[in-house]
């Protein structure tokens, strides 16, 4: 069996988790850091920045699917090739913080793009759909997306200033609009769907009562001050998944 198919059947069951290192993160000691919790937390995929280095670092030290994230068809390709379980276009979270707000058009011109530079090799390829535009977009790009077979969407909350408060407010506010997106792409289209942006141990069963097969987890476990810290967040994390799915069988749920 595929790494990669652990990850699916985690999908299968909708309560896969992701943990995110980030796209911009090339660390190398965060980011050990942040695979280490992932691992021993019982994570089922972690999601590094398209870097050689950290690739192989983290290949050596984790033998979870591993998913390489970039906005660079280019960068997917060459991931591709150096082994990775999946790739990620997206997430565009950096890129709305700077001001910079990606396309629809955008995102399918890349997905293709990196289609076409992958030339007819087989990698589960999931693809983020920009949480600042409005849901018609996103459904609409949805569909375009499964027209070409791609594996996952992924979900984000609008990031941009005029939408969100400061604090915790804010990552609710972003928290509650992934998963509105994960809501409506999930009623509309057969891709599994993967909410993320502001998902934290208190939402991630209300993300996946929304809809989603899957929940990538960044800031949640990348602001812990301690490896410790970060492995206690992964583990109820995953904690919180699992009661998700045991309530779920009840048509409950318990948050």
């Amino acid at each position: 069996m595929k790494r990669i198919d652990t990850f699916k059947n985690a999908m299968n069951s909708r309560n896969a988790l992701k943990i995110i290192a980030g796209i911009n993160n090339f660390d190398t000691e965060k980011v050990r850091n942040v695979v280490t919790a992932a691992v021993q937390g019982g994570a089922h995929a972690v999601d590094i920045c398209c870097n050689k280095e950290i690739f192989d670092m983290t290949r050596e030290i984790c033998e979870l699917p591993i998913f390489v994230s970039s906005i660079n068809p280019s960068e997917l390709a060459f991931a591709a090739q150096w082994g990775a379980d999946a790739i990620e276009l997206g997430n565009y979270d950096a890129l709305s913080k700077e001001g910079r707000l990606v396309t629809a058009d955008e995102v399918w011109n890349w997905a293709k793009e990196t289609i076409s530079l992958l030339n007819g090799k087989k990698i589960f390829f999931s693809v983020t759909i920009p949480g600042h535009i409005s849901i018609t977009e996103q459904i609409e790009l949805a569909h375009k997306l499964e027209s070409i077979h791609v594996d996952l969407i992924q979900t984000e909350g609008s990031m941009t200033s005029e939408h969100n408060s400061k604090g915790v407010m804010g990552l609710m506010e972003t928290a509650m609009k992934t998963m509105a997106n994960t809501m409506e792409i999930s009623a509309n289209t057969e891709i599994p769907v993967m909410t993320a942006s502001g998902i934290s141990v208190k939402t991630v069963a209300m993300a996946f009562a929304a809809g989603a097969s899957a929940v990538g987890v960044g800031s949640a476990v990348n602001k812990c001050d301690s490896l410790i810290s970060m492995i206690a967040t992964v583990k109820s994390l995953v904690e919180a998944s699992s009661k998700w799915t045991w309530n779920s069988s009840k048509e409950t749920l318990s948050i």
